[in-house]
């Protein structure tokens, strides 16, 4: 996620950290080539262009807008509500914490604070279709023995495993118990909304009718602009063509808010609060430092 410092008008015009010009720029340097070789075309031929007129182009382009957006908010509501869900578990996790208290034995609730650290580490890692087990096994010492098909759920299980032999014991009270396991359920339920955004793109037609108009309206819109404007249509086209092409590319990278581009969610650095929380909670003094943006990235 890109971290920036309010930007000034210089700022505005030239910075590159979290914008999207890098990866739409051949696209757009080929259409504006497109409309320059166009213009040409038409100052040597300009019978060839005497009919052609840009009112289609207009409504199409209305119409265009009208779709992005609503293709935009869908993206950008992926990304939010993959916020607001592992916002869920930095909250379950805390409750974890202060109502783990009562575990009188001290190497036992550090165990249970450590499983839900490895919890979080292996979330992570399937968000982001890495190796969950390698990550967990720092935290959780036998998380080997577990089901491999879903790690961080197995350790949510495990927990809940030890939380309830606690309560039979009477170790625990049953109603310390229903609320222990509420937190555990409130991770359940954080972790399955990740999984339906990662595992539910948008529908693939949509998303293939976008692109397909875009560069059918960029590539198009010179020849309704060549005659009017002359040479000052190559600059209109690129600025056309830059706003339609990035607004796609934006929805490209908040439909999946789990990865490692720049403006994905800052999922490593949630971990990390977490894990300090979790170590602190635990007693140890030697806190990992919160992450850092660099370069104005947060990962």
């Amino acid at each position: 996620m890109i971290v920036h410092p309010k930007p000034n008008l210089l700022n505005v015009l030239i910075s590159l950290k979290g914008s999207i010009a890098k990866r739409i720029a051949r696209r757009t340097v080929m259409v504006t080539a497109l409309a320059s070789l166009i213009v040409l075309i038409e100052n040597q031929h300009p019978a060839l262009f005497s009919r052609v007129n840009a009112t289609p182009f207009t409504l199409l382009g209305i119409s265009l807008s009208i779709f992005m957006s609503f293709r935009n908010n869908a993206c950008y509501e992926r990304w939010w509500e993959g916020r607001k869900a592992w916002g869920q578990v930095i909250i379950e996790i805390r409750s974890f914490i202060r109502e783990s208290c009562v575990i009188a034995d001290r190497q036992l609730r550090e165990s249970l604070l450590l499983n839900l650290c490895g919890y979080a580490h292996a979330l992570n890692a399937r968000l982001r279709g890495e190796d969950e087990l390698h990550v967990a096994r720092k935290w959780v010492p036998g998380v080997s023995a577990l089901p491999t098909h879903n790690i961080s759920d197995a350790i949510l299980q495990e927990t809940g495993r030890i939380c309830s032999r606690l309560a039979e014991e009477n170790t625990i009270s049953e109603w310390r118990y229903m609320a222990l396991e509420q937190r555990l359920h409130g991770l359940s339920e954080a972790q399955a909304v990740c999984e339906r955004i990662k595992s539910t793109p948008l529908p693939f037609p949509y998303t293939l009718l976008l692109h397909r108009t875009i560069y059918i309206f960029c590539v198009l819109l010179p020849f309704a602009m060549a005659q009017p404007l002359g040479w000052l249509a190559p600059i209109f086209t690129a600025i056309v063509s830059y706003t339609f092409f990035g607004l796609d590319a934006i929805s490209d990278e908040l439909e999946d808010p789990f990865g490692h581009d720049e403006n994905d969610l800052p999922t490593d650095a949630m971990v990390r609060t977490i894990e300090r929380e979790i170590l602190s909670a635990a007693g140890h003094t030697d806190l990992p430092a919160p992450l850092q943006p660099v370069d104005f990235v947060l990962s």
